[in-house]
């Protein structure tokens, strides 16, 4: 009963002065809201970096020829050659899912009544498992494709859709790399955009690698590409195909083997400071709006002094006036909490509304730190105030003007 009474007399004093009231729980409003949001936007930054990578390959390794000594001769053996895709299918088949290799080599084709260089790569059946591609028309080779030399292509999207307007349209055409007829069987895309920065261009051709072959003077590699099992076992792996590849080859060729962990640990450092200093910030709102709540509450204490009088002159105990003046501050700082957090909440679920297939993720421990913070800053803040009230005098308080 004492509490809920002690509620009810901070509700009565809280609407006699309804501007004041809503203006002190701004600052709270404010803060939980910049809280809830801080978290979210780092959270969201993070996760969108993550499925960037993700989408890439998290388990993928990629290795190349670096630099070697001697003559020109001697570097061109050391390049990565097919047998060494092969050799490391073998040696880790346990711990991998795949392993490819890819080549690169251009030609110039007819695209809108003008001749353009376009990419040609040659791969294998396992370059869409490690690369993640994805399939908008047709097949993608299959193992008789590369062994039989099979003359197919395969075309990016935007290549598709300036040679024929559409990707499914592209499927049974028949285009010309390299002076030889080839017969387009699929049309793909990266199921993350990786901006040119790969050997995927926005307009890419795709054709088994054992062809690709016969337009090279030299057989290089560049990259090769291992997709690992379990995100545990990318670290050793990567060293393991690190010692593959140097015991194939001639001492002192040198080969970069690198893996995405870096990168993905750069990325949660990255959102965790992020995180870090976007909540200080929070935290100076809230600790300001403590501040603010005090003020009030001190001015409360003064303008009421001949009431605290009265009810201890009919036996209201110090400690029920302590209570009463510490539910007030109590009351201001969560109702103005639990809006910030309603705002907070409702901003980053609104964007679904206006934005398709974007889902933004609220923090549940954002929510629950921001109403912790309201009730700590409440308690905190309003203990002045509150203790002032009580030590007050009661006859010098019944004398109060």
């Amino acid at each position: 009963m004492f509490i809920t009474e002690a509620l009810r007399f901070s509700i009565l004093a809280l609407r006699a002065n309804p501007v004041r009231s809503l203006l002190t729980a701004l600052g709270m409003l404010i803060g939980n809201a910049s809280v809830i949001l801080v978290v979210t936007i780092s959270l969201t930054g993070r996760d969108y970096i993550l499925e960037q990578i993700q989408g890439i390959g998290s388990n993928m390794i990629f290795a190349y020829y670096d630099v070697g000594g001697g003559t020109s001769v001697r570097s061109e053996a050391d390049f990565i050659k097919g047998d060494d895709v092969k050799a490391v299918r073998e040696q880790l088949a346990g711990r991998i899912l795949a392993a490819t290799g890819i080549m690169t080599n251009y030609d110039r084709m007819v695209i809108g009544g003008r001749e353009e260089d376009v990419a040609v790569i040659g791969s294998d059946e396992y370059y869409r498992t490690v690369r993640n591609l994805v399939m908008l028309s047709g097949s993608f080779l299959d193992a008789n494709d590369v062994q039989l030399r099979q003359k197919v292509a395969l075309l990016t999207e935007k290549l598709a859709k300036r040679l024929y307007g559409n990707p499914r349209d592209a499927i049974g055409q028949t285009i010309k790399v390299h002076s030889l007829q080839f017969t387009v069987t699929g049309v793909f895309k990266e199921r993350v955009e990786s901006f040119g920065q790969t050997e995927l261009n926005a307009e890419t051709i795709l054709i088994p690698i054992s062809v690709l072959r016969y337009f090279t003077t030299v057989e290089k590699i560049d990259p090769m590409y291992v997709q690992v099992r379990s995100p545990r076992e990318v670290e050793p792996v990567t060293q393991s195909v690190r010692r593959i590849l140097e015991s194939r080859h001639r001492q002192g060729a040198r080969y970069r083997v690198e893996n995405l962990t870096a990168i993905l640990d750069a990325a949660e450092n990255v959102a965790l400071i992020l995180r870090l200093v976007l909540i200080l910030v929070s935290a100076i709102a809230l600790i300001i709006s403590g501040i603010g709540i005090m003020n009030i509450m001190l001015v409360t204490v003064t303008e009421r002094t001949r009431e605290i009088g009265v009810r201890m002159a009919v036996g209201a105990s110090r400690h029920e006036i302590l209570a009463q003046f510490l539910t007030e501050a109590v009351v201001i700082s969560l109702a103005g909490g639990l809006l910030g957090i309603l705002v907070g909440i409702a901003v980053p679920l609104s964007v679904s509304y206006f934005v398709e297939n974007i889902r933004i993720p609220v923090s549940r421990e954002a929510v629950a730190v921001a109403f912790t913070i309201s009730l700590l800053v409440g308690v905190v803040f309003g203990m002045l105030p509150a203790s002032r009230a009580s030590k007050l005098n009661p006859t010098e308080a019944l004398r109060y003007e």
